[in-house]
């Protein structure tokens, strides 16, 4: 063996975490460049491609760039990209200066309506009922979920330990990102991944219980597993089915732990157009390009009814029901930072949204709540 010393290191420094217990990425500054490229960041990741890809037209509607709420965002600082289409035509399509047609960019929590898809099926086939106790399946987690059922997680619904306050710099959420892979190891001789870290999680009953949501990335994470473990399938091939079916032109990029999990509560990455051939498998009924029925439209439609509401929310009339958010008439999901994905279940128009805030936990209600009016008035024209 040779005597000659290891070359001196320095630690990842987008992945480093420089201060309020957050990656560089993370800071407000960085931010904007990192949702940009978060695909070339997190530490672990997976890559997809669709056999075939979903044509596209360009056929603008000239009412929809005269609305103020479009121009409001369009025009704003934190704006990346929008896109509106309908079947295959894009109906409005604009980009910041510094994005692009072919830049992939976060969708952070978006990700997670792919549970919603692939926990329909699961019902559709028999395989789960949503009453079922989330410990009938993954036992691990029962600290933490013993008593929750399937509905209660989906609808963020649970009450345990684990912490999404953003602003609290000790938040569960935070120590989450070392399992997820956004930000380096505590110990690099012992990292932490996702199905180590879920069993973990415990309810101590020393918080209020509340009649809201009570959102936490780690009920999709063990929903995912409840998925894998029922279904008999690993989650990189159901997230291979989603892409066939969305018929995407570009990569997908989803971020993955050191075991290869996919980080489905938030760690997908699409293009623009992408996304927006993604968000138009709702609107056909869960049918995918290629005639495969890739979620269960029926469950969709169900999801209109009922849900658990935001508490103190700047979207009016939005609820938490399966893994999506809903107004009554559509579906889709909010992500951190400025990111929304909407689907008109009616008008069978869907809105893609991507933006970076700038705030320094980088949660903006009021940006979230001109996002949210802006789909539910463009998809109704």
């Amino acid at each position: 063996m040779s005597n000659q010393a290891l070359p001196k290191t320095y630690p990842n420094p987008d992945l480093e975490v420089i201060g309020d217990n957050k990656g560089k990425w993370n800071h407000a500054p960085y931010r904007r460049y990192s949702f940009q490229n978060f695909n070339r960041i997190f530490r672990y990741g997976l890559t997809y491609r669709s056999a075939a890809v979903m044509e596209l037209i360009p056929h603008e509607d000239a009412r929809i760039g005269k609305l103020e709420s479009v121009q409001h965002l369009v025009n704003h600082p934190f704006f990346n990209g929008l896109c509106v289409v309908n079947g295959n035509r894009i109906l409005y399509e604009r980009y910041a200066r510094d994005f692009t047609p072919q830049n992939l960019h976060s969708i952070q929590s978006i990700s997670k309506t792919m549970v919603h898809l692939l926990m329909g099926q699961l019902l559709a086939q028999g395989k789960v009922k949503l009453s079922d106790r989330i410990t009938n399946h993954v036992p691990e987690v029962a600290k933490g979920y013993g008593q929750a059922t399937i509905q209660q997680t989906l609808n963020m619904d649970v009450e345990n330990d684990y912490s999404e306050n953003f602003a609290d710099n000790d938040a569960e959420y935070y120590y989450h990102e070392e399992a997820m892979g956004w930000r380096l190891p505590l110990d690099l001789n012992n990292e932490d991944t996702q199905r180590k870290f879920l069993p973990r999680i415990q309810n101590t009953g020393k918080y209020p219980t509340s009649p809201n949501v009570k959102y936490k990335d780690a009920n999709t994470e063990v929903l995912i597993w409840l998925i894998e473990r029922v279904s008999g399938k690993p989650l990189r091939n159901h997230l291979a089915d989603i892409i066939d079916a969305a018929g995407i032109e570009a990569s997908f990029a989803m971020s993955c732990d050191r075991d290869g999990v996919p980080v489905m509560d938030g760690g997908g990455c699409f293009t623009l157009r992408d996304l927006a051939r993604y968000a138009s498998i709702f609107t056909r009924n869960g049918v995918g390009i290629n005639g495969v029925q890739i979620g269960n439209g029926d469950w969709t439609r169900e999801t209109l009814k009922g849900g658990v509401p935001w508490e103190d929310s700047t979207l009016d009339g939005s609820r938490y029901h399966n893994h999506l958010e809903t107004d009554g008439r559509g579906v889709g999901h909010g992500g951190y930072c400025g990111q929304y994905l909407y689907a008109d279940l009616t008008s069978g128009t869907a809105v893609v949204h991507f933006s970076v805030t700038d705030e320094k936990d980088g949660i903006c209600d009021e940006h979230y709540a001109k996002i949210w009016a802006m789909a539910q008035e463009v998809t109704r024209l």
